[in-house]
């Protein structure tokens, strides 16, 4: 697999990818156009590359511009949401869960 071949562009809904899971590890490909999410707290840490696009990461105390390229270490337990991902160009995220 390749990271940017990509069947489908998201439309309405994220569209997310289980690249390998095992029992400690998830790693997963996300493509979004403008979704945004609902505030999270998550059982895992959670390492954010995104790959493509801009977008932003809000935590209670502040927010994270991202553009490609960057990365972000999300806490277990750390609310958080993304509250902005470019349209153009789409995002693609890779999110390894540990």
């Amino acid at each position: 697999m390749n990271i940017f071949e990509i069947d489908k562009v998201p439309e309405n809904e994220e569209i997310i990818t289980i690249l390998e899971k095992r029992d400690n590890i998830k790693i997963e490909r996300i493509l979004s156009k403008g979704q945004t999410t609902e505030w999270m707290i998550q059982d895992k840490n959670e390492f954010v590359l995104l790959i493509q696009g801009s977008a932003i990461i809000e935590f209670e105390d502040k927010k994270i511009k991202m553009e490609k390229g960057d990365i972000v270490l999300i806490n277990k337990g750390e609310k958080h949401r993304v509250s902005f991902t470019s349209e153009n160009p789409y995002c693609i995220w890779l999110c390894v869960h540990f």
